[in-house]
């Protein structure tokens, strides 16, 4: 099983902070974006790639996990061990008591989930068998264990199931089959945030429940933080300096917004109402703030640079 660098899928160095980590994630997420390289199958791998290591980086307890167990990777296998089985060391050298789940065939998970998670079996080897609230990809199928044979009992399931911003902001569904013809459309409602559990009663082996785990993607353009949305929205300098209008643009629509006179680069507008359905109560959104990002202008004729030149000469020193 390959080892995957997640410093390197986004080019930062093993010290890199939070910010740093984000940073390059949308820089890069804006050049590999499925919608900017439709049909391109090496983009679309780059794209998972990036998301499956900002997912680990930009999670601190993930990327300690990362860093402890990752570093010990290539020198276990290279002894001729099993990463599966390094597994049920690291935990006890880690968490103690903490109980993991085990995860069933991944060929099943498949034709169970259309495809399973997205995402490497580096990742779901090492995050994919988390119990609790950190479960990742396919946490929660099969056996329980606590890192000792034979104490196994049959818990309920869980699933991480990966949705677009926009698939939270508008509401979709996710085709489950089982093996044995069984099929049944899950509702994923508006609104929902990462981390949010969608309970399927009785729907699990064996009568018991099943349980979506949700995990809603990064965005490329928009910045979810809670119900709100953040955008950063170009404005030209003539518009800046005299006043206007500018179009934002929301995730569902786009507005006028007004522009005040000598309005400076970097200020932010809220919009109320233009951010994502509230998961209880979809009719009610919450806010769009949008920061204006003031473009100079550029190959200026003589005549434009004769004009700022005597605009110089009429402003303070």
């Amino acid at each position: 099983m390959e080892y995957k660098d997640y410093y390197k899928t986004l080019g930062v160095s093993k010290g890199a902070d939070k910010k740093t980590i984000k940073k390059a994630f949308r820089k890069l997420a804006r050049q590999y974006h499925p919608d900017k390289n439709q049909g391109d199958k090496t983009a679309e791998e780059k794209f998972k790639d990036l998301n499956e290591a900002y997912e680990v980086l930009s999670d601190p307890e993930k990327r300690k996990m990362y860093d402890q167990f990752g570093s010990q990777w290539r020198q276990y296998q290279r002894g001729g061990g099993n990463p599966n089985d390094f597994w049920g060391q690291w935990a006890q050298q880690s968490g103690g008591g903490r109980t993991y789940s085990r995860t069933i065939n991944p060929e099943d998970l498949g034709q169970m989930f259309g495809g399973g998670s997205g995402f490497s079996d580096f990742f779901e080897t090492l995050f994919g068998q988390m119990g609790g609230s950190g479960g990742f990809g396919q946490s929660g199928f099969g056996n329980q264990f606590t890192g000792q044979p034979g104490q196994r009992r049959v818990p309920d399931q869980e699933h991480t199931v990966q949705v677009t911003l926009e698939e939270a902001f508008h509401g979709s569904t996710r085709a489950l089959t089982w093996e044995d013809g069984r099929t049944l459309n899950a509702k994923i409602p508006r609104g929902v945030k990462s981390g949010s559990k969608i309970r399927l009663k009785g729907q699990g082996a064996g009568g018991g429940d099943l349980y979506l785990m949700v995990e809603v993607l990064p965005h490329h353009q928009f910045e979810r933080d809670g119900d709100n949305l953040k955008v950063t929205t170009p404005v030209d300098l003539y518009t800046a300096v005299l006043g206007g209008k500018v179009d934002v643009t929301g995730i569902d629509k786009t507005v006028k917004l007004t522009i005040p006179a000598e309005t400076a680069n970097g200020k932010t507008f809220r919009l109320r109402g233009m951010g994502m359905p509230k998961l209880r109560q979809p009719d009610q959104r919450g806010d769009l703030y949008a920061t204006l990002e003031v473009q100079l202008p550029r190959n200026l004729t003589a005549k434009e640079k004769e004009m700022f030149q005597e605009l110089r000469k009429l402003c303070p020193t």
